[in-house]
């Protein structure tokens, strides 16, 4: 069983960065696959960013984010964060931390993520 607190969302410019971050419970987190989904107002949850349990750590995102959001874990402190860069407009949305596992693959579907958060809200403005 896994438990996962975001926070770290907010108001901000469009231009401008934010870290969410995520408190998971649980001594078998570094097991899990890590992921973060967003869900924009009026629309299906989509993913976002995720991050392997095996020890390379490889990250994956998706094409909408790439080369501005990085996505990174601390196994040790059990967080898992969500560094946002240069955020857009469009990147308005409910954002959610999820994990899957324990050692299974990354996924892109929300559907193969056992465990969610309860999402932190992100608004960029003009």
């Amino acid at each position: 069983q896994v438990q996962l607190v975001e926070s770290g969302g907010g108001l901000v410019q469009a231009g401008g960065s934010l870290r969410l971050s995520c408190a998971a419970s649980g001594r078998t987190f570094s097991s899990y696959t890590m992921g973060w989904f967003r869900q924009p107002p009026g629309k299906e949850r989509e993913f976002v960013a995720a991050i392997s349990w095996s020890s390379s750590g490889s990250t994956y995102y998706a094409d909408s984010v790439k080369g501005r959001f990085t996505i990174s874990r601390d196994n040790a402190k059990n967080m898992v964060y969500l560094q946002m860069n240069s955020l857009k407009l469009e990147d308005t949305a409910v954002y959610y931390c999820a994990a899957r596992g324990p050692y299974y693959s990354r996924s892109y579907y929300v559907s193969e993520y056992d465990y969610w958060g309860q999402g932190t809200q992100v608004t960029v403005s003009s």
